[in-house]
């Protein structure tokens, strides 16, 4: 009998000994509220942050170690002196098996919390026991909050993490992870086994995303990086120097940095073992990881909100690889992947092999017109002949061209076409095969490439820009055009007779699944802002006013998908980088098979061609002429502050062509509105209102070209 009575009192103590479970999340929050006790101050005695605090109370993690008995105890006696009322069941004191919060790592004990700061604090309350109880809600309105990231089951908390000071890495969801690293190789051992951080591909044939770890400027400091990146270079190639502490660690610990070293985006890895990736991507914040232009705000905002930011990001487009115009490109080949298993016919093997639709895994030289200046193609051959000019607009109206009825209208509108490089990739064919030279061809749209043609003769309408240049300026003569601009031409009924062409007879949409995932995202986070499609018109004006304001973490991530698209196209012909550089030396950008100044000059080419389209849609249905244009931007003279007022509508109040109202990509929204007077004024100094219309106008005297 005794020894049966002492293994019961051992299975017994071994029940004791577990870790203690914690009330449902909502009765943790009604029991502190109960107490009339912040969760401000609750975070000080607990000895975290008031973020930790609120994602014990939401069930997205737990306490760990010694904080998870003081957190125990104290609801415990919060419990006691704040019993649920009557209507409600009674505490549950064992945590929900239906609803369990997300797992928490944990690292190396946390600093001791003293038994009595639990203790404390429910003390301090006492004196306020006769205080009524304050209802179980938030005092503030509860936020729109977007959808909650889908994990998979590989990777169960999410794709990335902000890590503090505190050991803190801010997840997916809110959920907070322990990171116990202490150097950069523990950091990234940590990250690819322990962390449960990643993301699966976005093609069947692709690769899944490495992991993110966002470091905090304190973060940063703790293991042993400089809080900034000090040098006179640009500041997209600083970078640590090679015989710094953490780039030595990183050597010892036999992990390999890329070329680009330990920068504000810094890829750490080491050969895959079989198919298994061992790579992780950091991120610094106090070196301008998250340029403030395309991620607008969020190197500033708490950890906890920057992980909202980039994980919604991540679900949406991709996990950041580095700077928004990088991620554009990366996210191109992520969703046309340039190799598949194909199976070899003699030996019945898989291998790789090229993905169709893709463009391969070889870079690709321009034809000598589609290159830059300083490109091998044309130093080496000594070109001469002229180069493609497929640019955005920026052109203004020469004043002598303006009428009585414009001069007299009060107001100048800018309406900006929404992500309108965006809308042009769409269903956009381009070449995937090197360029064929040609002469004498007989022009075919359905053929991208470039084609050396005269378009002088072509007259138009002198209050409109041309638009087979950026400039808006007639041609004076033979010129390279992207087949969309001869296209064009034709269209416009004249004859097209080129002299010579690069052709690529290999052809497809390669941008397809690029526009799509884009698009999704750029009208899914719109929506979150509170702009849909289903608005009226001036529902939609209204909305767009103050959608910034709705929420400015979603808005950061809209102000990136925006980034990314112009970004991802400016990479396409990405030009040398340095001082040192010299003319007819290749550079890393060109051995990359996205290097294809020819896709980005049909993008552009495809832009200005609607655009244009637009503007003399405009003219016919309502007389109106454009003041100025820069890019995707078109400036008119009205009657009044609303566009209502000039674009043209049915009598049943349908859109008539030209420029529509929307959130779509290729439909329009206010860019800015100013007084007709200081257009003209503008106009006569050769400046262009389409580039300073947004806000009050006053950067107008700034210098264009910066």
């Amino acid at each position: 009998m005794a020894s049966s009575q002492e293994e019961l009192f051992a299975s017994v103590d071994a029940l004791l000994a577990e870790e203690p479970q914690l009330p449902p999340p909502a009765e943790r929050t009604r029991l502190r509220e109960a107490a009339g006790i912040t969760q401000a101050r609750m975070a000080k005695a607990m000895g975290v942050t008031e973020q930790t605090v609120k994602n014990w109370e939401n069930g997205r993690s737990t306490p760990t170690q010694v904080r998870l008995e003081a957190y125990q105890r104290l609801l415990n006696g919060w419990a006691e002196r704040h019993p649920a009322p009557a209507a409600a069941p009674a505490p549950v004191l064992a945590a929900s098996k239906s609803a369990p919060v997300p797992e928490t790592f944990s690292g190396p004990a946390a600093p001791e919390v003293e038994a009595s700061t639990a203790s404390a604090i429910a003390a301090e309350t006492v004196a306020e026991s006769d205080r009524p109880s304050r209802p179980a809600t938030s005092r503030r309105p509860a936020k729109k909050r977007a959808a909650q990231f889908a994990t998979d089951a590989r990777f169960p908390h999410g794709p990335l993490a902000v890590l503090d000071s505190d050991g803190s890495a801010y997840g997916v969801n809110g959920i907070v992870l322990d990171c116990p690293a202490t150097t950069i190789p523990e950091l990234v051992e940590w990250t690819l086994k322990e962390s449960g951080l990643g993301a699966s591909r976005l093609h069947r044939n692709g690769k899944d995303s490495d992991p993110l770890i966002v470091l905090t400027g304190a973060a940063a400091i703790k293991l042993g990086l400089p809080e900034r990146l000090e040098g006179h270079e640009q500041r997209r190639s600083l970078r640590l120097p090679e015989d710094h502490p953490v780039v030595k660690q990183v050597k010892k610990a036999k992990w390999q940095l890329t070329q680009r070293g330990f920068g504000p985006w810094a890829r750490i890895y080491r050969k895959a073992a079989g198919n298994q990736r061992q790579c992780v991507q950091l991120a610094v914040l106090s070196w301008d990881a998250l340029d403030s232009r395309s991620w607008p705000g969020v190197a500033e905002m708490e950890p906890a909100d920057i992980a909202r930011v980039l994980s919604v990001y991540a679900q949406r487009v991709i996990t950041p690889r580095g700077s928004t115009a990088v991620t554009g490109l990366e996210l191109m080949t992520a969703l046309r992947p340039p190799t598949r298993a194909v199976q070899d016919r003699a030996t019945g093997n898989w291998v790789s092999g090229h993905n169709p639709g893709s463009l391969g895994t070889e870079p690709i030289d321009p034809a000598p017109p589609e290159a830059t200046k300083e490109h091998p193609v044309v130093v080496n051959s000594g070109w001469t002949g002229g180069f493609l000019d497929e640019e955005a607009y920026q052109w203004v109206r020469d004043v002598d061209w303006l009428d009585g009825r414009e001069a007299s209208m009060s107001f100048a509108i800018g309406l900006d076409l929404n992500a309108a490089f965006l809308a042009a990739a769409a269903r956009l064919v381009v070449g995937l095969s090197g360029p064929e030279y040609v002469q004498r061809p007989q022009f075919d749209k359905r053929i991208p490439g470039s084609w050396l043609v005269d378009l002088s003769h072509i007259e138009l309408d002198p209050r409109l820009p041309s638009p087979f240049t950026p400039s808006g300026e007639r041609p004076t003569g033979p010129a390279w055009n992207q087949t969309y601009t001869v296209a064009y031409a034709q269209e416009l009924g004249y004859n097209i007779q080129p002299i010579e062409a690069y052709l690529r007879r290999e052809t497809g949409a390669y941008l397809d699944p690029w526009h799509d995932r884009l698009k999704t995202a750029y009208l899914d986070t719109l929506a979150d802002l509170g702009v849909t499609k289903d608005l009226a018109r001036e529902e939609f004006l209204q909305a767009m006013e103050r959608h910034k304001q709705v929420d400015p973490a979603m808005a950061a991530v809209l102000a990136a998908i925006k980034a990314t698209v112009k970004g991802g196209v400016g990479k396409l012909r990405e030009r040398p980088q340095g001082k040192h550089y010299t003319e007819g030396e290749r550079w890393p950008a060109l051995e990359r098979p996205t290097w294809r100044p020819d896709i980005r000059a049909a993008v552009i080419s495809k832009a200005r061609v609607n655009m244009h389209r637009k503007m003399v849609k405009m003219a016919e249905l309502t007389g109106l002429y454009p003041l100025a244009v820069l890019s995707d931007c078109v400036v008119y003279p009205s009657p009044s502050r609303s566009p209502l007022e000039i674009l043209p509508y049915s009598a049943s109040g349908k859109p008539q062509g030209a420029f529509r109202l929307g959130p779509t990509p290729g439909l329009a929204k206010v860019e800015g509105v100013q007084a007709m007077s200081w257009a003209v004024d503008l106009m006569e100094q050769g400046l262009n209102p389409a580039r300073h219309i947004k806000g009050d106008g006053h950067d107008a005297v700034m210098d264009e070209g910066e």
